[in-house]
């Protein structure tokens, strides 16, 4: 294994209507204060419970907040990143950048209802020959006394 994890990279577009607490995240990032190394951009660090973007539920912590209603967030201090925030006004729009971790091997889709483990005949059917051996084995022995 070579310790690398590999990311599917989606863009979406998301409109949120600031709350009576804003619109419900924290932000980091900005030129001056690097959350990623070699990268400047804007992150979501936080999303407060019961705000705006909870309650939407598209935005995650550690999605890249590309830009805010068209304005590009590319190479500003994280206070200007805020200001732009604060300043955006009631309808906001969000470009944003979700990374989401790749699986190794298969992905397998299951159905709404399908159980997500080992099925249980996986279980029963090896504990009931166990079992039959078990028996097989008593019954012999007892008849060989």
């Amino acid at each position: 294994m070579n310790g690398r994890v590999d990311y599917l990279v989606t863009e979406e577009e998301i409109n949120l209507t600031r709350g009576p607490s804003g619109l419900g995240f924290n932000i980091v990032g900005g030129t001056d204060q690097q959350y990623v190394s070699n990268d400047s951009g804007i992150y979501v660090s936080r999303i407060k419970e019961d705000g705006a973007a909870a309650q939407d539920g598209r935005l995650q912590e550690g999605d890249k907040i590309l830009s805010v209603n068209g304005q590009d967030l590319k190479n500003l201090l994280h206070q200007d990143a805020v200001d732009l925030f604060r300043n955006a006004g009631c309808a906001v729009s969000l470009r944003v950048q979700h990374r989401l971790p790749v699986q190794n091997g298969p992905i397998v889709h299951r159905g709404e209802g399908e159980p997500s483990g080992v099925p249980v005949a996986m279980v029963l059917l090896p504990v009931f020959a166990l079992t039959m051996v078990a028996v097989w084995a008593f019954v012999r022995y007892r008849k060989q006394l």
